[in-house]
């Protein structure tokens, strides 16, 4: 199923909250805010949680992540997603607090620290959280978004998808179309969004799938 967003229909917020797109009612708690601000955590905080475009030397590194954490599918939309410039993805950063054992901890990093993201290894690098992006499937439409499981409950799928949307708005999209929806609740609360009557399988109809040779 697809759905809709109308942009200039958009909830009040979703196109403020200046830098990081998202609206304050996404925006988690005082300590472990989604800021485009350096971080000032102590030792015990969550992570500050940044949302941004990637730069080039984070782009590989990106579409691995994706790999490993949501599968080649979604990976190959992310190298569409890279490819324009400005480029179509955003993504979310995590910065580390004083404590790194507290942010490993929180991040999922197995005790022994061994892990095959390396910026998710307790250090003073940031930690790739989720990405968004549009224009990856089809022009206009906006996905997919992926999270970590440490990182949901908190507002960062929100943030991303709002960061996407408000890009389309300013380039001049009326409309977005998020394709193949699996969690409709969330693209209504955030967005606004309504199913398109007949649309599946849409544009994925005949689409090349991973599997068994």
């Amino acid at each position: 199923m697809d759905m809709l967003v109308h942009q200039d229909a958009l909830p009040p917020q979703a196109l403020t909250h200046a830098d990081t797109g998202a609206a304050p009612d996404a925006v988690p708690p005082a300590r472990s805010p989604i800021s485009p601000h350096p971080p000032q955590g102590g030792p015990g905080d969550p992570p500050v949680v940044t949302v941004r475009k990637p730069i080039g030397p984070e782009h590989d590194l990106t579409v691995a992540w994706v790999a490993r954490s949501f599968g080649p599918g979604w990976a190959s939309e992310v190298r569409v997603a890279l490819d324009p410039r400005p480029v179509t993805l955003f993504v979310a950063v995590g910065s580390y607090p004083a404590d790194p054992a507290a942010f490993a901890a929180q991040a999922g990093v197995p005790p022994d620290g061994t892990t095959t993201e390396r910026a998710a290894q307790p250090s003073q690098a940031p930690a790739l959280l989720g990405f968004a992006c549009y224009d990856a499937t089809a022009r206009g439409m906006v996905g997919p978004i992926g999270v970590a499981d440490a990182a949901r409950g908190r507002g960062v799928g929100a943030a991303l998808l709002r960061a996407c949307l408000r890009d389309m708005h300013a380039a001049g999209y009326a409309y977005a179309v998020a394709g193949g929806v699996g969690a409709p609740g969330f693209f209504r609360r955030v967005a606004g969004a309504v199913e398109i009557p007949d649309s599946s399988p849409g544009p994925y109809a005949g689409m090349l799938r991973y599997g068994p040779d």
